[in-house]
């Protein structure tokens, strides 16, 4: 988990509590490289995962390997495409109506 506060309020210490095989681990605040993580694991899930046909979890395990190997030999770094103008630029989108609903 983050270091967001949602995971500490009483609530959730309540059913951790409650819980105790859930073990909580927090990423460190200087981690924000493990967003990348996130992003790989996005990549395998959207080409590897998603729509396929496992018949066992040896044969999902097998099929995430071979996808493993294949993007390892055509390997390349990730590579910021835009620039922060762009990403600000579209996470504040311009109207395109003034039409109150």
């Amino acid at each position: 988990m983050d270091n967001y506060a949602t995971h500490k309020t009483p609530e959730v210490r309540a059913w951790l509590e409650e819980h105790p095989r859930f073990h909580v681990h927090f990423t460190p605040t200087s981690g924000s490289w493990l967003n990348l993580v996130e992003v790989w694991f996005g990549i395998i899930d959207r080409q590897a995962i998603k729509r396929g046909v496992f018949t066992s979890v040896k044969d999902l395990n097998k099929k995430i390997r071979e996808f493993i190997t294949g993007w390892n030999k055509r390997k390349h770094p990730f590579v910021w495409t835009k620039t922060p103008e762009q990403v600000l630029a579209k996470a504040k989108p311009k109207r395109t109506s003034e039409t109150r609903h």
